[in-house]
């Protein structure tokens, strides 16, 4: 997944410095004017901050205020998660600015098994959000039913333990014998076999995002004609109907919100893997790896944003975290919705 990104950043000038001068093997370092890299360590450095801070107010959130104990929000809370690890791991990325590992062969083999997990388990929630809101906007009145949270609990563990498995199992080799396709000192680098990767990138995100695209084309249809319908017969309805155009309303909103986040999503997460894909043995530049590599990090510090934007509670969360309210007795049951 990540690994031509960081074989071309790894790909420097002949002129450069050696990550290890005192090494005639070390790897050469990106050699770039002190302004430009002071730039792109605050930049990197300030969204990592903000990604784990804003995604740890909704773990918080989600998990404390029991009013937010919903199917749905257990999917928010599996992708805060990922999210969450995504900003630590940018402190790999800022590591590896200037082209140079020191962290050891073993850490750079466990950081690749932690990218592919986190990045595996983000498209699978993506996916398991998609079928949620499919299911409550086409079977409206199965959904309470079928939907719950316990089942839900067990897709999103399924999702993780799976994602852990499968790519421990294709990053075998390379956690076994850490380091054994490096060229140099100083070079963080992992190899997958062909066929497995093969299966990887159709696990990973062929299938999930074609999953993904076809069931949110299908609600996008769903919710444009049940709003024409709300819409033309809202001066007929009777009581009972006017419960039932409210749940319709309320899921519509959901399902906007989350489409929101998905298209987000895969706005930021497409170019990673499409210069990932670009070609085995073709050459990836150094500003286009970057550029694909912070625009797939910044999506983990979107998320919290569109929540902010589009869930008032959201808001009234972090009001009560910040202001320390969350430590009063029974402040769990309050009303933030």
């Amino acid at each position: 997944m990540a690994l031509l990104l960081f074989t071309a950043i790894m790909t420097t000038s002949e002129e450069a410095e050696l990550c290890f001068p005192q090494l005639n093997s070390s790897c050469r370092k990106i050699m770039r004017p002190h302004s430009v890299s002071m730039l792109i360590y605050i930049t990197l450095s300030s969204i990592s901050v903000l990604t784990v801070v804003l995604n740890l107010l909704v773990i918080i959130s989600i998990s404390h205020f029991k009013k937010l104990h919903t199917p749905t929000n257990v999917l928010l809370l599996s992708l805060a998660v990922s999210d969450f690890c995504v900003g630590f791991l940018m402190i790999f990325q800022i590591i590896l600015i200037d082209g140079c590992w020191f962290l050891g062969d073993l850490m750079c083999a466990v950081h690749f098994v932690l990218d592919y997990i986190i990045t595996s388990a983000s498209i699978g929630t993506m996916v398991l959000i998609s079928i949620d809101r499919y299911v409550a906007i086409y079977y409206p009145l199965l959904y309470p039913t079928k939907v719950t949270q316990n089942r839900v609990r067990i897709c999103v563990s399924v999702c993780w333990v799976a994602c852990v498995l499968c790519h421990c199992l294709i990053l075998k080799d390379n956690v076994e014998q850490p380091g054994r396709y490096n060229t140099c000192l100083g070079e963080c680098v992992v190899v997958i076999e062909y066929y497995a990767g093969i299966v990887d990138v159709f696990i990973s995100f062929i299938g999930p995002v074609t999953v993904i695209v076809i069931l949110y084309v299908r609600i996008f249809v769903v919710a444009v004609s049940q709003a024409r319908a709300l819409r033309s017969h809202i001066r007929d309805v009777t009581l009972q109907g006017s419960v039932r155009i409210t749940v319709k309303k309320s899921e519509l909103k959901a399902a906007r919100t989350l489409g929101v986040v998905v298209v987000v999503f895969l706005i930021c997460v497409c170019p990673f893997f499409c210069v990932t894909l670009s070609g085995g043995d073709s050459v990836v530049s150094v500003s286009s790896a970057a550029f694909v590599m912070c625009l797939f990090f910044l999506n983990s510090f979107l998320n919290p944003l569109i929540y902010a934007f589009f869930y008032p509670w959201f808001i009234k969360c972090i009001k009560v975290i910040l202001t320390l309210q969350i430590l009063k007795p029974g402040s769990c049951d309050a009303n933030i919705l």
